[in-house]
């Protein structure tokens, strides 16, 4: 363990990474935890307490644990170099918002993901599957839970409904307001907890209501469509109780795949097991005669909806997957032909 790594602590350190770092630490360096990330600087806890660190040559994330060098005071305040990021166990990624062929980091080492979704009005199954993929994928275990059951008109319909496209994933009806299933919800919780969802769905208001922290900015959803304002507007990593910790994230308009097939797998069980079965090894499950997942569909097992779902996911997962390999290719090339100008130019100085 870190020397006076009782604080360190409380930001998710344990026996079981000490053990799994401290050789992977250099001699000198010290241990830490990114908590925000802002623009080439960060938060980090360390075990002297909360500093800034300057980024290495790598994107840092939330959550991720590294290690630090130097320590050198600017406007009072103990500031570290980012020397290292330890290796992640497990990392939140969706295809980047801003189109471009990459992924974008959402959080690392997660062990817990709270897949949040309004009861009070429409269910988006569609979405709640985008958030369990991401979430299989990256290696975390998820939690579907309905906020705002207060407020639901049908909530056991809800729950019924959501139970169907979760499969593997516990599902509960919570309140933060009459806290109906916040001590179960807080029971399944363990170490590091991201909550994912859309604005309004009342994330920040289901962390405060959580043992252990009540210091999140919540606010009302809009009268008009009904859609929530981003009260949290980074990501950031804060202690709960039991030595746990919590990432609160932004309200997250898309959800893109990004390398998830074997999250998509995971989320679509029961259509991964028809397929394996299926006559036709390359059945495209639309038309073939005796197609096992189109029988499934024609009988009722299967819902029309969800497996129009499942193709959407894998057939947007297979694009993003292409378009990585091509930028890929393309930053390869461009770096073959950078070190052959170069070793033409060595050659022909070595002629004159």
């Amino acid at each position: 363990m870190p020397e006076n790594s009782s604080f360190l602590t409380e930001y998710g350190w344990n026996t079981i990474l000490s053990e799994k770092f401290d050789a992977l630490t250099p001699a000198g360096d010290k241990l830490g935890r990114v908590l925000r990330v802002d623009r080439g600087q960060c938060d980090i806890a360390a075990a002297t307490g909360i500093s800034r660190a300057v980024s290495g040559n790598e994107p840092l994330c939330t959550g991720d644990w590294v290690t630090l060098a130097g320590g050198f005071q600017t406007d009072w305040t103990e500031t570290y170099t980012v020397t290292s990021i330890l290796p992640r166990s497990s990392s939140i990624i969706r295809s980047s918002a801003s189109g471009k062929s990459e992924g974008q980091l959402l959080a690392a080492n997660v062990d817990t993901v709270v897949v949040a979704t309004a009861a009070d009005g429409d269910v988006d199954l569609g979405r709640i599957e985008r958030l369990l993929a991401l979430t299989w994928e990256s290696g975390a275990t998820p939690v579907v839970a309905l906020t705002k059951a207060d407020a639901a008109q049908n909530i056991y319909d809800a729950l019924a409904a959501v139970s169907v496209v979760a499969p593997g994933a516990t599902v509960l009806a919570v309140s933060a307001e009459t806290h109906e299933g916040m001590d179960v919800l807080n029971a399944v919780l363990d170490g590091t907890v991201a909550i994912l969802g859309p604005s309004g769905a009342g994330k920040s208001t289901l962390a405060n209501a959580l043992p252990g922290h009540s210091s999140l900015d919540t606010g009302a959803v809009r009268t008009g469509d009904g859609k929530g304002r981003h009260t949290t507007v980074t990501r950031e990593l804060i202690p709960l109780s039991g030595g746990r910790t919590l990432i609160d994230t932004p309200g997250l308009r898309g959800v893109g795949m990004w390398n998830a097939g074997e999250g998509i797998d995971k989320t679509f069980p029961e259509i991964e097991e028809l397929i394996s079965i299926c006559r036709f090894s390359d059945c495209s499950h639309t038309s073939e005669p005796d197609c096992a997942v189109r029988n499934a569909v024609e009988c009722g097992e299967i819902q029309e909806r969800r497996l129009a779902s499942y193709r959407k996911l894998q057939k947007e997962n297979a694009w993003n997957d292409s378009r990585n390999n091509a930028r890929l290719q393309a930053e390869h090339t461009r770096e073959m032909k950078v070190r052959s100008r170069q070793l033409k130019a060595r050659y022909w100085a070595r002629g004159q």
